[in-house]
């Protein structure tokens, strides 16, 4: 069970494929166009239930509950090893070091 008050993040499908503009490029008319809302929930539930939440602007949403305290997933990638070389270059370059004309 989901509380009343918890930081939850809810899905919806705001358009099916069917019903996506003509002008959309192809490959993305072949899918829905999703929403994923992050709030306070506004009554108790379940995962997977239809519910209502309250954003931190006040707005109030419906959707699919789906997760409870979500975190962000997103990273800036893998450590690039010449990314690193090329930053000591530039800032050679800029601030010093060997003579460059």
């Amino acid at each position: 069970m989901v509380k009343k008050g918890e930081w939850v993040l809810v899905h919806n499908i705001v358009l099916k494929p069917e019903e996506r503009a003509p002008q959309v490029p192809d490959d993305t008319k072949k899918v829905p166009l999703e929403m994923w809302v992050k709030g306070f929930l506004l009554e108790d539930a379940e995962i997977g239930d239809e519910v209502k939440i309250r954003t931190m602007t006040g707005r109030e949403v419906c959707g699919k509950l789906v997760e409870v305290n979500p975190s962000y997933k997103h990273n800036f990638g893998s450590c690039v090893p010449e990314l690193l070389q090329i930053g000591l270059q530039v800032k050679d370059i800029l601030f010093g070091g060997e003579d460059h004309d």
